[in-house]
C-alpha cells in the first residue's frame, strides 16, 4: 500500500508502473496543475482533482460527488493503465488527494495500488530530481468493476445513525467536527453520533505514515468493538475521507467504506439531522 522513494525511483523506466501526481488545493482550483508544470517526478502523469477524481455536481450530491465508474476507467486506460498495472499516486499533503485516487482505483478494480509515502516532499528531502516533460502515454485496455459494498449513500447513513454496532468517521480537524468553524460549507456542526478523527493523526512530521501497528491501536481504541465493514468514512466532501480509509487498511483493518457525499451533500437537505459539540 506504501512505496518508499527508493523503490519507485528504481521503477520510474516500469511501463507496469503507472504514476499519478494528485497535488491540489480545495481553495484555489489552479494550483495543482501549476505545480505539475512546474516540476513533477518523471513519468507522472496528472490526475485532476474536480475533474478526474470527482465527477459532476448537482448542488445537492456534495462538493465531490464520485465520477462514474467508466469515466474514471477510460482516464486510467488514456494514461496506460491496465489491469495488471501498479498504480502509485503522490500529493504534497500527506496522501490526503492521492488516497482519493486510491480508493477510486479499488473501488472500480484495480488491486495494485499504492501511496508514495512522504510525497514529493519526501522525495525533494532525499534529493530526487523533478522534470517539467511530460511523457506521451501509451493508451491500455481497462474495464471498471466498481464495487458498490464500499460506498455508503446518505440514507444508508442516516439508517445507521441509531446502530451501534456502526460508526462514521469524519476526518476533519477537531474545530470543524464541533462546529466552531467552518470555512467551506454553508452549515456547521457533523453527523450525530459521528466519531471524530483528523487525518492528519495518522502521519508523522515528514508526512509519512505511522507504524501500521500504532494506528491499529488507535482506530482499534477509537471504533471500540465495532468491525471495519461497518464503518463509513466522510470528510467535507469525500476527499480526506480516503486518507482514513487508508489508514485503517494499511493498519490491517480492511473492510470500512466511504460516505462520498460527506458533510457537503448531509446538509444540502435541511432534513438531515445536524449536531454541534464535541460528539
Amino acid at each position: 500500500m506504501l512505496v518508499s522513494a527508493d523503490q519507485l525511483s528504481a521503477h520510474l523506466d516500469d511501463p507496469s508502473w503507472v504514476i499519478f501526481d494528485c497535488r491540489h488545493d480545495l481553495v484555489d482550483h489552479a494550483k495543482g496543475a501549476k505545480l505539475y508544470a512546474e516540476g513533477h517526478i518523471p513519468g507522472a502523469y496528472f490526475a485532476p482533482v474536480e475533474t478526474t477524481l470527482a465527477g459532476p455536481k448537482t448542488g445537492t450530491n456534495g462538493r465531490h460527488p464520485l465520477p462514474s465508474p467508466d469515466t474514471f476507467a477510460a482516464f486510467l486506460a488514456a494514461h496506460g493503465v491496465s489491469a495488471a498495472s501498479t498504480v502509485v499516486a503522490y500529493d504534497d499533503s500527506g496522501g490526503l488527494y492521492a488516497a482519493r485516487l486510491w480508493w477510486q482505483a479499488k473501488w472500480i478494480g484495480l488491486r495494485s495500488v499504492a501511496l508514495l509515502d512522504g510525497g514529493i516532499p519526501k522525495w525533494l528531502a532525499e534529493g530526487r530530481a523533478l522534470t517539467t516533460t511530460v511523457n506521451s502515454p501509451v493508451p491500455a485496455v481497462l474495464h471498471a468493476h466498481p464495487d458498490t459494498s464500499l460506498v455508503w449513500s446518505a440514507d444508508q447513513v442516516l439508517g445507521r445513525l441509531s446502530d451501534p454496532s456502526s460508526a462514521i468517521l469524519d476526518a476533519r480537524a477537531a474545530e470543524r467536527f464541533r462546529g466552531d468553524v467552518e470555512p467551506i460549507d454553508p452549515v456547521a456542526g457533523h453527523i450525530p453520533g459521528a466519531l471524530n478523527r483528523f487525518y492528519k493523526s495518522n502521519l508523522q512530521s515528514d508526512l509519512t505514515f505511522r507504524p501500521a501497528e500504532e494506528l491499529k491501536k488507535e482506530f482499534s481504541a477509537l471504533l471500540k468493538n465495532r468491525a471495519p465493514e461497518n464503518v463509513a468514512h466522510q470528510c467535507g466532501s469525500g476527499i480526506t475521507a480516503c486518507a482514513n480509509l487508508f489508514a485503517m487498511e494499511y493498519a490491517g483493518l480492511p473492510g470500512s467504506k466511504l460516505y462520498a457525499g460527506s458533510w457537503s451533500e448531509w446538509v444540502a437537505d435541511p432534513k438531515r439531522p445536524v449536531a454541534r459539540g464535541a460528539g
